[in-house]
C-alpha cells in the first residue's frame, strides 16, 4: 500500500522539546481508504503513537472526500496543539484537513482552493438523484469545518465552493481560512495580510470570457437611415399651382 502520509518524530533534546511533525503530500487516499478499514486504523495508529503537539505540512491537490473527514475528524480529536502549514497547495479535500488546525499558516506562495464535491454516478433517473441528494449532503458537511473554521455564513461559503474559488495566502488570512501567512524567524511579527490579496473564481472568469465572445460576435449593422419629414420639392409645387388658379 502506497501511503500519502509521512511522520518525522524528533525526540526531546537539552535545547528543543519533542517534535512530531506530519507530511501529506500527493493525492489524498491514491489507492486505498474508502471503503476500508485497514487504512484509517493505519492513520489513526501512527497519529496517537506519539504525545505532545503536531505540525502538520500539506501539499496536496486534494482527492477522497471520505478520506480527508476522517483525517479531519482524527486531527480535531487529537488533545493537543495542531499547527497546519501549507507549503505549496491545499486544494479540494486537502482544504478540509487543513482546517482541523488549530492554527493555518501558508506560504506566500501556496494556494487554497474549495469547491463543490464532485462524483461519478450511473443509471437510471432514480440513481441520478441519488448521487445528487449525496453530493448536496457531502457539500453540507464541508461547509461545517469551513464554517467553525472561518465564521462565514453557510451561504457565503456555499457561494465560494459554486465558483470553485482559488485563494492566495492574503486573501485565505482575510477569509479566515489561515490565520497567518509564514514568515522567515528572523523577520518582525506581523500578522497583518498583505495589501493585495488575490481571489480567483472560475465561474467569474468564464462568465466573463463568454461575455466578451458575445461582444464580440454582435453583427456590426449600419444604424436605419432616417425617414425624410414633411413634404417633398414637388408637393409644394403642385400646391403653389393650384394656389395660383
Amino acid at each position: 500500500m502506497k501511503k500519502f502520509w509521512k511522520w518525522r518524530n524528533q525526540a526531546q533534546t537539552e535545547t528543543a522539546p519533542a517534535e512530531r511533525t506530519l507530511y501529506l503530500n500527493g493525492t489524498i487516499a491514491e489507492e486505498s481508504w474508502f471503503d476500508d478499514d485497514v487504512t484509517p486504523q493505519l492513520f489513526k495508529e501512527e497519529l496517537m503513537a506519539g504525545d505532545g503537539n503536531i505540525t502538520v505540512w500539506i501539499n496536496s491537490p486534494g482527492g477522497d472526500c471520505v478520506a480527508a473527514a476522517q483525517i479531519y475528524n482524527m486531527l480535531m480529536d487529537y488533545p493537543h496543539d495542531v499547527t497546519v502549514k501549507i507549503d505549496g497547495i491545499a486544494a479540494s479535500a486537502a482544504s478540509v484537513i487543513a482546517m482541523a488546525g488549530t492554527r493555518v499558516l501558508m506560504s506566500p506562495v501556496s494556494m487554497l482552493m474549495i469547491h463543490n464535491p464532485m462524483t461519478v454516478a450511473m443509471g437510471d433517473t432514480g440513481e441520478m438523484q441519488k448521487a445528487i441528494e449525496m453530493l448536496s449532503s457531502v457539500k453540507d458537511s464541508i461547509i461545517n469545518a469551513y464554517e467553525i473554521k472561518t465564521g462565514l455564513s453557510r451561504a457565503k461559503l456555499s457561494h465560494l465552493m459554486d465558483a470553485e474559488t482559488w485563494m492566495d495566502a492574503g486573501k485565505a488570512v482575510e477569509l479566515g481560512f489561515a490565520d497567518e501567512v509564514m514568515k522567515r524567524p528572523a523577520e518582525i511579527e506581523d500578522t497583518e495580510p498583505p495589501a493585495v490579496t488575490m481571489l480567483y473564481s472560475k465561474a467569474a472568469v468564464v462568465n466573463s470570457l463568454m461575455d466578451k465572445i458575445a461582444e464580440k460576435c454582435k453583427t456590426n449593422r449600419p444604424a436605419p437611415k432616417a425617414e425624410p419629414k414633411g413634404r417633398s420639392v414637388g408637393d409644394l409645387y403642385e400646391r403653389l399651382n393650384l394656389l395660383k388658379h
